[in-house]
């Protein structure tokens, strides 16, 4: 049976010295609703885990938040003590109920984010640190401090940013080297486009979340499942193949609890679109991104 490999995306060195397939795995879809609680099927989110290493996948992305504490639990449980994985989490974000989050930068508190997670996944130091959001409780400075210390101290490998402005990564950056940077990002979202471009110019990773997004695209007779009829895929595995052709720093993330759609999303490493028709299909994002925001 053909077993999709997600090494036909590519690698790229986050940091510099870790490598890591561009196709990677966003472990939030593994919870319950609202990214809430345990998820519905316990046995089928273990199952999915399981099948990233023989997909060619050893990049997972979770976060303290999904659950909260679900995702990390689970992932320990599945691949520990990660032989062949990366294992990149996120803190700074607290959770009061299925679908409610709020940003909390106090510097103690992301130390224990950090130390927390570590216990989770059964670490001595987190190769990939995220912050997850800046908190507005504090100054970024005083957030970057602290992360800074934890990097110093060896907690942390490698820093990492989410839903930043460029202005912002760089403020981040006269305090520790920022690897990567993730904000939402997409066939018809391109509202980070500037940083995507910032990060391709100074070799940052860039994780975009909601990768498979592609809107009214996905509807009708549209460029986009007239490509995916003809090569016998799905839209949404189109849509992966135009992010992994856009920028070679990009790494997205799809997430499922299926086994089944994660070897879906797999396959996509091995799409290959002409320059015609990454050309044709984002002017067709552009549009339908101008469409949404009233252009």
């Amino acid at each position: 049976m053909f077993t999709p490999d997600a090494r036909q995306s590519g690698s790229f060195m986050i940091g510099g010295d870790l490598e890591v397939t561009r196709l990677g795995f966003g472990a939030m879809r593994i919870t319950g609703p609202g990214i809430w609680g345990e998820p519905a099927d316990r046995d089928a989110a273990l199952a999915t885990l399981r099948r990233l290493p023989e997909l060619g996948i050893n990049f997972v992305d979770t976060a303290d938040a999904y659950g909260p504490f679900v995702s990390e639990d689970l992932i320990r449980e599945a691949l520990h003590p990660y032989p062949d994985t990366i294992i990149a989490t996120k803190g700074g974000h607290t959770r009061h109920g299925p679908n409610i989050w709020k940003p909390v930068g106090n510097p103690d508190y992301l130390r224990q984010c950090v130390l927390m997670s570590m216990r989770r996944l059964g670490v001595e130091r987190i190769d990939l640190w995220q912050l997850h959001r800046v908190g507005a409780d504090c100054t970024p400075e005083q957030q970057f401090e602290a992360i800074a210390a934890m990097r110093a101290q060896g907690l942390i490998r490698h820093v990492g940013l989410s839903e930043v402005t460029v202005e912002m990564i760089e403020r981040a950056r006269l305090y520790f080297p920022v690897a990567t940077v993730q904000n939402r990002f997409n066939l018809v979202n391109r509202y980070s486009e500037d940083v995507l471009d910032y990060c391709t110019k100074e070799n940052i990773g860039f994780i975009p979340w909601a990768p498979l997004a592609a809107g009214s695209l996905t509807k009708g007779d549209t460029l986009l499942t007239r490509l995916a009829d003809e090569k016998g895929v799905q839209p949404g595995q189109i849509a992966l193949a135009w992010l992994l052709r856009r920028a070679p720093v990009m790494l997205p993330i799809p997430g499922t609890s299926n086994p089944a759609h994660v070897a879906d999303n797999a396959a996509a490493a091995a799409i290959e679109l002409s320059d015609e028709e990454f050309r044709q299909l984002d002017n067709d994002g552009r549009a339908e991104w101008a469409r949404q925001n009233g252009a």
